[in-house]
């Protein structure tokens, strides 16, 4: 792995138009926060910012609903939202917001040395108006029938139900959101960034470059949209919110969202500078010798891939001082007991709720949502699962264990770290894992994979709780204490190590820890060592690291979801079609199934249903047709893994061969959902 002199990580900058939900915590946030604290045990140099993203929209949207102003709005939500991440735990160097000067004055830097360079097309477009209120629509004032999946509530620039990029010409019956009637068409002016003029460079950038190390969902949905052919991109829009094209002649105009948000890392970054007496410039621009010197990684969610790896890049390329993108470790969506997180449904688990409900309860969410992080597909938070993991691994697993080692070092060493002596060979095994441990962890956050990550740390606390129940130290206190002694001066060096080890997964946990050993946090590089408590070192009494969690808070929540289920209109109980005929064993096992990995997809022309798919399968790759189309994107089914009937008959379907069925499961809304394996398989690996 390669060392930089400087990190500058970034997080998705969150609307300032609500409040934080566990699905921002799984998206962009949880697993950020766990990069930079592993980043900074090492002791590297890393700058980790983010910010309310105050513009677009979604803002001056939520105004009108709420009768106020976007001010109003975003210093309400500013607030509760820069409070939550505090009292979460998510440690920023600077939680900043697009709305102060800092930040005006850098965006309009960056329009305008584009707009020096001629990097932008001033041309007149068509766009919808509401003659009713007297006002252009950009993107979130329109809704329309998405073209791809068809759901009737999507936005002039995505739909929120399939993913999809969209402009607001590509809506099917579009609609104002203002007075709800159909918008005229009426001619404006706007400056474009031409995209396919940069599609050559983008494609030797991204494409033929390195970026094949990239997570396989965000290399194929970048790797989608280039094969697609790149477009021109407005910069700008007609609002009267937002940051001011600075331009004469362009009053009434703003600056796309999306051309000002990202920049909002650079002006954050600024803003920190300012405050720390640092220079900004080293861990945003090229420098002289090297520009490999600062390593540039943004955390976002799948939504926000193109604007990240196509749009920012672009833009920073342009001006020709400015890093690139190193890495982009987009996450999936986070699903709510069998259902899409929703904020205007309020389907939700919001973070200033748990906070409220489950004081000093941080660790135990950080826990169970890095365990089930949506980082190669969408994945699904549960209040049963919620209870099941925080009592059988943190409780029974993490927390029994170091209690029984302090517990038995103060009942048979009177608190004092022991001597080690002799070491038997069940000793020097445990001492070796022991020592493997940090290498693992270690290489895994490197290549973003936190879940791994994470159940290589919960099986240090397996290990130390196997050692004691197979060395039994109780038994021999009376006939060979040095043994015990030994014994106990190991399981207490596991303790140590847990500490060092979980201090990006469990940070609270880990201080919890430190202070019953009564040491400092030691550094990343100490970890792995047995030596780390010396002989005679005096402990601190036990005390608990979790709590198990009751069925009555769990029935609690799931009461609370179920009436907000039932304030929508949302039927909880769901119906399940009838067992159909009985087959005999013989039969079933003449079904040859497989786990494969989609290479391609594209939709089938002239088919609003068909999507066409290039599987390897692990025998071979082949082509399969599936009527999925309204559920699924084709750039979101790139890189999936799918469980394929292979030995299915080819069938002719719209002048195209289908070599197979991809399995799917048909909820009772009718909606399709993909069975996929809950880790990575091999291609090839049999269903049985």
């Amino acid at each position: 792995m390669k060392n930089y002199k400087r990190y500058t990580v970034t997080a998705a900058l969150p609307y300032a138009n609500g409040p934080l939900h566990i699905g921002h915590l799984a998206g962009a946030y949880i697993p950020s926060d766990i990069y930079v604290r592993y980043l900074r045990s090492q002791g590297r140099d890393v700058v980790f910012v983010c910010g309310s993203d105050e513009h677009g929209v979604a803002i001056t949207l939520r105004a009108k609903k709420d009768g106020t102003t976007p001010k109003e709005i975003i210093d309400k939500y500013h607030k509760k939202i820069k409070n939550s991440f505090e009292e979460f735990g998510i440690s920023f160097d600077i939680y900043h917001r697009t709305s102060a000067q800092i930040h005006h004055e850098t965006s309009q830097e960056f329009f305008n040395i584009l707009y020096e360079k001629g990097e932008f097309v001033e041309k007149e477009s068509d766009q919808f108006y509401d003659e009713e209120y007297d006002q252009y629509l950009a993107d979130r004032y329109i809704i329309g029938t998405c073209p791809n999946c068809a759901f009737d509530s999507a936005y002039g620039d995505q739909c929120e139900k399939c993913g999809s990029s969209l402009n607001p010409t590509d809506l099917i019956n579009p609609r104002s959101v203002l007075s709800g009637k159909e918008p005229l068409i009426r001619t404006t002016k706007h400056w474009y960034l031409p995209l396919d003029k940069y599609q050559p460079w983008l494609e030797e950038w991204l494409i033929r470059g390195k970026k094949n190390d990239w997570k396989s969902n965000v290399y194929g949905q970048c790797s989608s949209w280039i094969k697609a052919g790149l477009q021109p991109r407005a910069m700008t829009r007609d609002l009267d919110w937002g940051v001011d094209v600075p331009l004469p002649g362009a009053e009434g105009k703003k600056l796309y969202v999306w051309l000002d948000a990202p920049i909002g890392y650079i002006s954050a970054t600024k803003q920190w500078a300012i405050e720390n007496g640092k220079d900004w410039k080293p861990y945003w621009k090229k420098q002289p010798k090297s520009e490999n010197d600062s390593r540039l990684i943004h955390f976002i969610g799948k939504d926000n891939i193109v604007f990240h790896c196509i749009i920012f890049p672009t833009i920073l390329n342009a001006t020709g001082e400015y890093i690139l993108p190193d890495n982009v470790p987009a996450n999936e969506f986070l699903n709510l007991e069998g259902d899409k997180l929703s904020t205007s449904r309020n389907w939700a688990v919001w973070l200033h709720e748990y906070l409220e409900e489950f004081p000093n309860k941080q660790d135990e969410l950080r826990y169970v949502l890095c365990s089930i992080l949506p980082e190669t597909k969408d994945s699904e938070f549960t209040w049963k699962d919620y209870q099941a993991r925080v009592n059988n691994e943190l409780v029974a697993i993490f927390g029994n264990y170091v209690n029984r080692a302090i517990v038995l070092t103060h009942k048979f060493c009177n608190g004092k770290v022991p001597i080690k002596s002799e070491l038997y060979e069940i000793d020097k095994e445990v001492i070796h894992v022991l020592n493997s441990f940090p290498e693992k962890i270690s290489s895994a956050l490197e290549e973003f994979k936190f879940r791994e990550a994470l159940g290589l740390y919960i099986d240090l606390a397996r290990t130390g709780n196997k050692y004691l129940a197979e060395t039994e130290p109780w038994k021999f206190i009376k006939t060979a204490p040095e043994r015990v002694d030994t014994i106990l001066n190991i399981a207490l060096q596991i303790v140590a190590n847990l500490s060092i080890l979980g201090e990006p997964f469990l940070p609270n946990s880990s201080k919890k820890i430190n202070a019953i050993l009564n040491c400092k946090q030691l550094k990343w590089s100490d970890s792995g060592s047995s030596e780390l408590l010396k002989a005679g070192h005096e402990i601190g009494e036990a005390e608990l690291l979790f709590e198990k969690v009751e069925d009555e808070v769990i029935e609690k929540q799931i009461q609370k979801l179920k009436s907000t289920a039932m304030e929508n209109g949302k039927e909880t109980a769901k119906s399940v079609a009838p067992q159909k005929e009985v087959i005999a064993f013989d039969d079933f096992m003449k079904m040859d199934m497989r786990i494969g990995t989609i290479l391609e997809a594209e939709a089938v022309p002239k088919s609003n249903k068909l999507l066409k798919f290039k599987v390897d399968t692990g025998i071979d790759q082949r082509t399969i047709l599936s009527g999925i189309a309204k559920h699924y994107t084709p750039e979101e089914m790139i890189g999936k893994q799918v469980t394929v009937l292979v030995n299915l008959a080819p069938r002719n379907i719209m002048g195209f061969e289908s070599q197979g069925m991809i399995l799917m499961a048909e909820n009772s809304d009718g909606a399709l959902k993909l069975l996929q394996p809950s880790d990575k398989a091999d291609d090839g690996a049999e269903i049985s």
